[in-house]
């Protein structure tokens, strides 16, 4: 990868713009060859996944370089040399996440932001005050590394009323810094380099990049509109001995799609036939509306070999506690915990402790979440149908994928760009969660994670200034 230099002043003024950190997310993006046009002064939407691609960044970048700083009298200001941007081989396509890329492009044009998915209103205040009184209480140290107890306990607990399973929260429970966490912990635990894993595309852009780090190699099958079923004859000729892992996504980010009784039985089989693991991503199981979820480890013979992973984040509308849990077979426990001790070692301890208060919350709060978001749904489903869209079905989550094409743009990208800075709506390109982006280049996705107030606007806003073409 080409590298500019700049100045150790210009190197801390774009840190938090090229590097992941627990409080910043990069704000260039990994877009692909075939959008190869640029367009108008948005330097976001180039075409390469390499940053050396980027013709209008690496000028910022080189202009950046040879501007000079007010010089300073201290005599204590040290003289660093120039130095170019580093970033290892594994990392080097991976640039920005597409969800903080909008987010900026939403605050720079004051548009609204049903990209990112994350609520616009506040978790509910029984769990906050289960935080603060954990602070009160003086619950502030390193918590135990798999999890305070309590916590353990109430996840265990949880899961047996959620599939019917008993398992032991002392070896097979361990708590993450997220389900992310929970997702890097697991692919570096359990997966060699050289294994072969299986994604279902498009994917949660997570996946491929700890797959990445953990050296696997990557097969993927693609879930394709109207309804995103599983293309079985093409998995059944994919999945083989030489298959380490399959790593699911129900209910699935970004198309909303849940997996089918069937499917997972025939997933489940075929896992059992070529001894293969199971990787399993429900932080979305409280928000299945058309259908019941099945969690893949319910399923006979499943659970010896599956990592379920959920996180509080999307349940609770507390995604910034960054709370997480992996449930496996002590087995496979061991690997997951043997990675999560040296990526964090251990998650919020008072979090924790509000978690705990979370999981024991009533049915009722759940039934209520899962009424309040198909209101939600409700609107902007028939708010994209009036305006003009094909609306794809959504049986979980709090998204919706729709197709772009009656708007006359070349691709999701371009379509994005002009709904941002046009229309004042975000929405985000589906072509950056497939490993073959012409595959998601007519679809975007909308989230509905957000007061009803600010969904009717923006479908005001489209339909006022959003035209077919």
């Amino acid at each position: 990868m080409q590298a500019a230099e700049c100045t150790w002043t210009h190197f801390e003024m774009l840190r938090p713009l090229c590097f992941k950190s627990p409080s910043t997310t990069p704000l260039f993006s990994n877009f692909s060859k075939h959008f190869q046009k640029g367009f108008s002064d948005s330097s976001f939407f180039r075409s390469n996944r390499r940053i050396s691609n980027y013709p209008s960044f690496m000028a910022t970048i080189s202009s950046l370089s040879t501007h000079k700083d007010p010089v300073s009298t201290h005599d204590a200001t040290p003289n660093i040399t120039h130095q170019p941007v580093q970033v290892a081989k594994r990392l080097e396509k991976f640039k920005t996440t597409i969800f903080t890329q909008m987010s900026m492009l939403a605050i720079k044009h004051g548009a609204i932001n049903l990209g990112q998915g994350f609520p616009n209103f506040d978790g509910p205040d029984f769990v906050k005050e289960g935080a603060i009184q954990a602070i009160k209480d003086g619950k502030n140290q390193y918590a135990r590394g798999y999890g305070v107890p309590d916590f353990n306990n109430a996840i265990a607990a949880r899961f047996k009323k959620d599939t019917g399973l008993v398992i032991d929260p002392e070896k097979e429970v361990t708590v993450t810094s997220g389900c992310t966490e929970a997702i890097a912990a697991t692919m570096l635990g359990l997966i060699n380099p050289g294994d072969e894993v299986i994604l279902f595309a498009p994917f949660y852009d997570s996946y491929e990049a700890t797959l990445s780090m953990a050296g696997a190699k990557v097969k993927c099958i693609t879930l394709c509109p109207p309804d995103f079923a599983v293309p079985i004859d093409e998995l059944k000729s994919t999945i083989s001995k030489n298959t380490r892992a399959i790593l699911i996504n129900t209910p699935h980010n970004p198309t909303g799609k849940m997996f089918t009784r069937e499917e997972l039985n025939t997933i489940a089989s075929l896992c059992i036939e070529n001894d293969v693991l199971v990787f399993t991503d429900e932080v979305y199981d409280k928000l299945a509306f058309e259908m019941d979820h099945i969690s893949m480890a319910s399923l006979p013979g499943m659970y010896e070999r599956t990592v379920t992973m959920n996180s509080l984040g999307k349940t609770f509308s507390l995604t910034g506690w960054k709370i997480g849990w992996a449930i496996a077979p002590p087995h496979l426990t061991w690997g997951v915990r043997q990675a999560h001790s040296f990526l964090t070692f251990a998650t919020s301890t008072p979090m924790q402790y509000a978690a705990t208060v979370a999981l024991q919350a009533p049915d009722s709060y759940f039934a209520e979440l899962k009424r309040d978001y198909m209101a939600k749904k409700a609107i902007l489903v028939q708010g994209l149908k009036d305006v003009g869209f094909k609306v794809f079905p959504s049986s979980g989550t709090y998204f919706v994928v729709v197709d772009h094409t009656p708007f006359g743009l070349e691709n999701d990208i371009a379509f994005c760009e002009y709904l941002i800075k046009e229309v004042g709506v975000v929405a985000i390109p589906t072509s950056v969660f497939y490993l073959n982006p012409e595959d998601g280049k007519n679809l975007v996705r909308f989230t509905f994670c957000k007061d009803e107030e600010t969904l009717r606007s923006a479908v005001e806003r489209m339909k006022e200034k959003l035209k077919k073409k």
